[in-house]
Order: C-alpha cells, then sequence, then structure tokens
C-alpha cells in the first residue's frame, strides 16, 4: 500500500499494512476485529469517533512512507 485517503477502507489498510493498527487504537477505535469496523472508510470512522480524518491519514501516509 503506497498512499492512503479518507476514503480508503480501514480493512484494506489493515490487511496491507498490519503496523498501523496502532493509529486507529490511538483514536480510540478499539475494535479493529469487528467486520462492521474493518468495512469503513477512514472518514466514516473518524466521524464516529469524533477524530479529525485530515490527521488521520497523514499519519498513515508519513508512516507508510518511511
Amino acid at each position: 500500500m503506497t498512499e492512503v485517503t479518507k476514503d480508503t477502507i480501514i480493512g484494506d489498510i489493515l490487511d496491507n499494512a498490519p503496523e498501523t493498527a496502532p493509529f486507529f487504537l490511538e483514536m480510540g477505535m478499539h475494535c479493529l476485529g469487528c467486520p462492521a469496523s474493518r468495512g469503513e472508510s477512514i472518514e466514516q470512522a473518524c466521524m464516529v469517533h469524533g477524530t479529525d480524518a485530515d490527521e488521520l491519514v497523514e499519519k498513515i501516509n508519513d508512516f507508510l512512507a518511511k
């Protein structure tokens, strides 16, 4: 996986880069194994958890670029 957007599905990110899981846990998303959460986009999950999707996308992309 080279880059994510707010529309990227969380399950796809975790399948391709499982080491990104802590970024989701940091935002309070502790249900990463739940089928519903794996099918959400970053934007949807951030809306539910009251966090900034742009900030999470930037963190993940910065991590993936390293």
